[in-house]
């Protein structure tokens, strides 16, 4: 057996650009392309679904973008990884349902039936008929926005008092929850939004829950996806990405067969024969959306983020989400927005050089091409991006 090999930051880079298609020459024709080469679209703001997506295609066009999720259905929203709303593509669903959706599901309906229990008394007899009833008013391809649901199915109207005594008492409807549920099961689905496509008012329709197939199985061709999108990557990278447990993650890297291989923070892993170097793509710069997949691959971020703490923190809000990001040869040097006129500006922490300027001003220029006159304000602003903006 040959010795472990190691790979540096730079080669990382290189993978990261070839793989994830963020050079010029190496982006898509089709958004269902740019996501199957992410694995998943991070969707809980709308917009970051048609930003990350057409900053991966040969021809940004959000009709494509618009006409895969909502006509052909190619692209498919579900609440999987982290709890966090994605896009994957319908092929991928399968897969990612079972390997992440279907748990986070089960609990969010534990949680549920726990919340309506205190909450109004109710049982799961009556969770069921109100489902029922919800299915049943979107029957024979009815679409509807949770509004008009709770036209058609008054119980959705039903109020819940939490935390009752406590300064942060609150009362909530239960519809949100029902739906959210509904949806995380598979059972209902997030059709055409109302307006623009940085809408979050979303239509809903029946939905078709997926096939089981055996969790360890799903895992392991998850992990796979995962890999030769963003491999290499640690056990702490993929257990961060996905919301396993660190024994799911060991079992799924294991019955993949992936190799070990030597990275500056420790052991990472690669799909089996892919150990061999990485071409330098050439240069490259690229505009990404706030909670775009790539700055959200890993959790180990130092080889790719501004040195600088300072600039690290403009990045990023309280929560620990990413805002929009200039990328320069598989590096973080700057930060983007759009002003209230429609004017994308952008911010680089350091002077990469003439060449680095240039490419990353085409890119702007590229970006305000095809947002045309659509305004986008990330849903989770960041200390750049606000003053950008302003």
């Amino acid at each position: 057996m040959g010795a472990r090999r190691d790979i540096g930051a730079r080669e990382r880079r290189h993978r990261m650009a070839a793989r994830q298609r963020l050079t010029a020459g190496g982006r898509s024709e089709r958004p269902e392309e740019a996501t199957e080469s992410l694995v998943a679209l991070h969707g809980t703001d709308p917009a970051t679904v048609y930003l990350s997506a057409a900053a991966r295609m040969r021809v940004p066009d959000p009709a494509a973008i618009d006409h895969a999720l909502y006509e052909e259905r190619s692209l498919i929203r579900l609440l999987a990884m982290r709890r966090t709303m994605f896009v994957v593509t319908a092929a991928a669903r399968p897969v990612v349902h079972e390997a992440a959706a279907h748990a986070i599901a089960a609990a969010e309906r534990r949680k549920l039936l726990t919340f309506l229990a205190e909450g109004g008394g109710w049982d799961e007899r009556w969770l069921a008929e109100v489902e029922g009833a919800v299915l049943t008013a979107l029957a024979g391809g009815t679409e509807a926005t949770a509004a008009e649901l709770a036209e058609r199915v008054p119980r959705l109207r039903e109020q819940v008092v939490v935390a009752r005594g406590k300064p942060y008492e609150a009362t909530q409807n239960v519809s949100s929850r029902v739906l959210r549920v509904l949806a995380a099961e598979g059972r209902i689905v997030r059709r055409r939004p109302l307006g623009g496509w940085t809408s979050s008012q979303y239509r809903w329709a029946a939905g078709a829950v997926p096939p089981r197939t055996p969790a360890g199985e799903a895992r392991a061709e998850l992990a796979r996806r995962w890999l030769a999108a963003y491999g290499p990557g640690t056990e702490a990278d993929l257990k961060w990405w996905t919301g396993w447990t660190l024994t799911e993650v060991r079992a799924a890297l294991k019955a993949i067969g992936a190799e070990p291989v030597g990275l500056a923070e420790g052991t990472g892993y690669v799909l089996p024969q892919d150990t061999g170097p990485e071409p330098d793509p050439g240069p490259w710069a690229a505009l990404l959306p706030a909670l775009d997949p790539t700055p959200m691959g890993w959790r180990g971020r130092d080889w790719y983020l501004p040195e600088d703490p300072a600039d690290r923190a403009a990045l990023f809000d309280r929560s620990g989400n990413i805002g929009p990001t200039v990328w320069w040869n598989g590096r973080v040097v700057g930060g983007w927005a759009q002003r209230a006129d429609g004017t994308v500006v952008h911010r680089l922490f350091t002077d990469p050089g003439r060449e680095a300027a240039a490419a990353v001003g085409e890119e702007a220029a590229r970006l305000s091409g095809w947002l045309g006159g659509t305004r986008v304000t990330p849903r989770f602003r960041t200390p750049l991006e606000r003053e950008l903006s302003a």
